[in-house]
């Protein structure tokens, strides 16, 4: 059964539903994301994912540790809560860090991305998510690594570095 997900125009109301094998990728179906960063608070790493090898268009590839789509109605930050809630059983006070555009032959979306500082214990669903663990400074930037990463996550890890008090300490 085919995954529908919600599009939108350029003022971002919501117009209709495409299926998701049509929209990544397809800067005409625009679809919009949520996106929460986990940060550990003694450490700076950061908690990545690991999509199950049958799942999505990037399988087994690491990824943000929680990312999910807009439902029409819902604001970018009630996706950002519930996605946290269904994909690491857990909630918290999450703070906006950036927007973040994205158009290539793999994504076609608009992303809004918060931060959390927690150190778990997280729960997840295996069918959906074969690892999750903090990742260090040098981890994060060692080229071999980056070759495992989503394009998305690349990109907002290079907005992190930018930002005081969100990528892991030196």
């Amino acid at each position: 059964m085919a995954e529908y997900l919600d599009i939108y125009d350029a003022s971002g109301r919501c117009v209709g539903r495409a299926p998701r094998s049509e929209c990544h990728g397809n800067p005409a179906l625009l679809h919009r994301t949520a996106h929460v960063v986990v940060v550990h608070p003694e450490t700076g790493a950061i908690l990545l994912q690991k999509r199950s090898q049958s799942k999505d268009i990037q399988p087994g590839r690491w990824d943000t540790a929680v990312g999910g789509h807009l439902d029409c109605g819902e604001s970018y930050e009630q996706a950002a809560a519930r996605e946290l809630r269904e994909e690491l059983g857990i909630s918290g006070k999450l703070e906006y860090l950036f927007d973040s555009v994205i158009r290539n032959a793999i994504e076609s979306e608009d992303t809004r991305v918060f931060g959390l500082k927690s150190a778990g214990p997280f729960a997840f669903d295996p069918a959906e998510i074969d690892a999750v663990r903090f990742w260090s400074r040098e981890e994060l930037a060692d080229p071999a690594a980056r070759r495992e990463f989503t394009p998305n996550l690349i990109e907002e890890l290079d907005q992190l570095r930018r930002m005081p008090g969100w990528y892991p300490k030196e």
